[in-house]
C-alpha cells in the first residue's frame, strides 16, 4: 500500500494548538510530527519585569490550571530569596492546586476524551449504546453530571484564593488569606459534596474506603465482579468498553516517564531550598524506566531543552532553562526535516525523552524510592505491569485513580490547618536565581527565574505538554506524543478517530473541531468532532 501523508489541524490545546502530521502506510501510523502554531512568549514578556510579576502573569498562562503555575512562582521566588513559608500557607498553596486539579479530571474524561467512545467505528462494541447515552457531549448522562460537578472543587479555590481562575493569591513569603472556621466548614461541605455525588455515586459506585483497598491488577478485577454498582460505574464500564474496542493495544510512547514530585510538606519545606526539595514533597518525584524497571528522584539539574527543530534562534546543543535564553524566529517556515514548532524538545540529560502527565505519577508512586513517609501506591505500575505496558488505556486508567489520592490529601490540608497561626512571613527581596515545580494536572512543570538588579533576568517555562508535544531533539529522537502515534492503527483515514484518541490520552486539551487534510492537494477529507 503506497503512502499517505494526513495534517490533522487544528488539534486545539488549553495552551495554544496542536497540529499532528502522520504518515499512514497498511493502515498503521509509520511517522508523526507534532506542532505547536501558537507563540506565547510569556518569558519575553516577564524580562526586566519585578520579580513578582510573575505571581501575576503566569496563572495566566493556562486557563484550567493557573493554580499549578502560581504555585510554581511562589516557590521560584521563595527559593531565590530564602524565605520562610509558614505550615498554612503551605497546606493553603496546596489546596489551591489539589482542588484544581481535582476538577480537571472530570472536565477532561467526559469533556474531551469519552466524547470519542461515541465515533460511529464503535457501533459493533456491545458497549456502544450505552456508551453514546453516558457520553454524548450535553446530551449524555454521565456528560452532564460530569461536566456540571466538575465546577464544585474549585468553589474551594475561590474560598482562599478569592476567585479562580488567575488567582495571586499565593506569594513569598506565604499567602494573602487568613480564612476562618466558617470558610474551613465550608470547604469541607464542598468536598463531601464532590465525593457524594460524583466519586462515589458515578465514578466508582462504591466508598472510596472500599475502593482503596485495592492494590493490584488481581484486586481490581475482583473489585469489577465484585457488585454490578462497581462493573457499572463510569470507570468499571470505561474500563471493560476500552478493553473490548483495543484502547489498551496502541499509543505507547517512549517508555519512561517524570515526575517532579508535588505537595511540599506543611513541616518539612517551610525554609526552601531547591536542594531540600525531593525530600520535603509528600508525592514524590521520580524518572521510571519501564524497559530498566528502575525508579530514581528527578533532579532539576537534569533539566535540557534542544531547539534544533523548533522555531528558536539560540545557541546549538541541550541547554539547562537557566541558560536559555528565549530569542524567537521571526520567520518561521514549517519544515518537518528542520524547524516545524514552537515547543521546544524538553530531555533528562542522562536518560533522555521523557512522558509527563498522571501515568507517569502513578508509575513513580509504586516505586520503593524517595523517603519512608512519601506517598506508595503500587496499583497502576501492578496493572502496567500485567497488561503490557503503556497505552491509551493506561492514561485514563492512571488519571481515574489518581483523584483518589488527590481527594485524600486535600481532606488533609482542611484537617491540618491551625487557624491562629501565621499564614505570611514578609521575605527580604534579594537578587539569586529560583526553581519552582508541581505537578499540573497534565504533568510535570516548573519555572526557573534569575534576579538580577532587583529584576528579572531570565524567566524559563517548561510546561507538561512541553514534555509531551516537543519535537525531535538533536539527535533526531521523537517525542512522546510523535513516538506514541507510531504504529496506531487507522481504520478509517478520512475519520483518524485513532490519531485523536492519542493525543488526548495525554490531555492535550482539545477543545475544538478537528479537520483532516490530504497533505498534497489540501483537499478537506472529513470534518470531525474531538471533543
Amino acid at each position: 500500500m503506497s503512502l499517505r501523508t494526513l495534517d490533522i489541524s487544528p488539534v486545539g490545546r488549553v495552551e495554544g494548538d496542536l497540529d499532528i502530521r502522520v504518515d499512514i502506510e497498511d493502515g498503521h501510523v509509520v511517522n508523526a510530527w507534532t506542532q505547536a502554531e501558537l507563540f506565547r512568549g510569556f518569558e519575553i514578556i516577564l524580562r526586566d519585569k519585578d520579580p513578582q510579576a510573575g505571581l501575576v502573569v503566569t496563572p495566566r498562562a493556562c486557563g484550567i490550571c493557573g493554580a499549578s503555575h502560581l504555585t510554581c512562582a511562589a516557590w521560584a521566588l521563595d527559593t531565590a530569596w530564602k524565605t520562610e513559608v509558614p505550615r498554612n500557607a503551605i497546606l493553603a498553596r496546596n489546596l489551591g492546586q489539589l482542588v484544581e486539579s481535582i476538577q480537571s479530571i472530570p472536565r477532561y474524561f467526559y469533556g474531551l476524551y469519552a466524547i470519542d467512545l461515541t465515533n460511529k467505528k464503535y457501533k459493533g462494541s456491545p458497549f456502544y449504546a450505552e456508551a453514546v447515552r453516558r457520553f454524548s457531549p450535553f446530551t449524555g448522562t454521565s456528560y452532564e453530571q460530569g461536566v456540571t460537578i466538575s465546577g464544585k472543587p474549585v468553589e474551594i479555590y475561590a474560598l482562599f484564593g478569592g476567585q479562580w481562575p488567575h488567582s495571586s493569591f499565593m506569594v513569598p513569603g506565604g499567602v494573602m488569606c487568613a480564612p476562618t472556621l466558617t470558610d474551613v466548614t465550608r470547604a469541607w461541605a464542598i468536598l463531601e459534596y464532590f465525593r457524594r455525588n460524583w466519586i462515589e455515586s458515578h465514578w466508582l459506585g462504591c466508598t472510596l474506603d472500599r475502593y482503596e483497598q485495592i492494590q493490584s491488577y488481581d484486586d481490581f478485577l475482583a473489585w469489577l465482579d465484585e457488585s454490578p454498582a462497581h462493573r457499572d460505574s463510569d470507570l468499571g464500564f470505561y474500563w471493560r468498553m476500552g478493553l473490548d474496542i483495543g484502547l489498551d493495544a496502541f499509543g505507547g510512547g517512549c517508555g519512561k516517564y517524570v515526575s517532579w514530585g508535588y505537595l511540599p510538606h506543611e513541616d518539612k519545606y517551610q525554609r526552601p531550598t531547591v536542594e531540600s526539595r525531593n525530600d520535603a514533597v509528600i508525592m514524590k518525584s521520580g524518572v521510571y524506566d519501564s524497559k530498566a524497571n528502575t525508579h530514581v528522584l528527578m533532579e532539576q539539574g537534569q533539566t535540557r531543552e534542544n531547539m534544533k527543530h523548533s522555531w528558536y534562534e539560540e545557541k546549538d546543543g541541550d541547554v539547562h532553562p537557566f541558560e536559555r535564553r528565549t530569542n524567537a524566529l521571526t520567520k518561521n517556515d514549517t519544515k518537518f526535516d528542520g524547524r516545524y514548532t514552537w515547543t521546544t524538545a524538553v530531555r533528562h540529560a542522562e536518560v533522555g525523552r521523557l512522558e509527563a502527565g498522571p501515568l507517569a505519577r502513578q508509575l513513580i508512586a509504586g516505586g520503593r524510592h524517595g523517603a519512608m513517609f512519601q506517598h506508595y501506591d503500587p496499583f497502576i505500575l501492578d496493572v502496567f505491569k500485567s497488561i503490557g505496558g503503556p497505552s491509551v488505556h493506561m492514561r485514563q486508567l492512571a488519571r481515574m485513580h489518581e483523584i483518589l489520592a488527590l481527594y485524600r490529601q486535600a481532606e488533609r490540608c482542611l484537617r491540618e490547618f491551625k487557624l491562629n497561626d501565621p499564614w505570611y512571613i514578609k521575605p527580604k527581596e534579594t537578587d539569586g536565581r529560583g526553581w519552582g515545580a508541581t505537578e499540573a494536572s497534565r504533568g510535570a512543570l516548573a519555572h526557573w527565574i534569575d534576579v538580577q538588579g532587583g529584576k528579572i533576568k531570565n524567566y524559563q517555562i517548561i510546561a507538561p505538554t512541553t514534555w509531551n508535544v516537543g519535537p525531535r531533539d538533536g539527535q533526531g529522537t521523537r517525542g512522546p506524543i510523535e513516538e506514541a502515534l507510531i504504529g496506531t492503527p487507522i481504520a478509517d483515514a478520512e475519520d483518524p478517530v485513532e490519531v485523536g484518541h492519542v493525543a488526548r490520552s495525554f490531555d492535550s486539551c482539545l477543545v475544538c473541531t478537528v479537520h483532516a487534510h490530504d497533505s498534497k492537494t489540501g483537499e478537506e477529507l472529513a470534518r470531525f468532532r474531538t471533543a
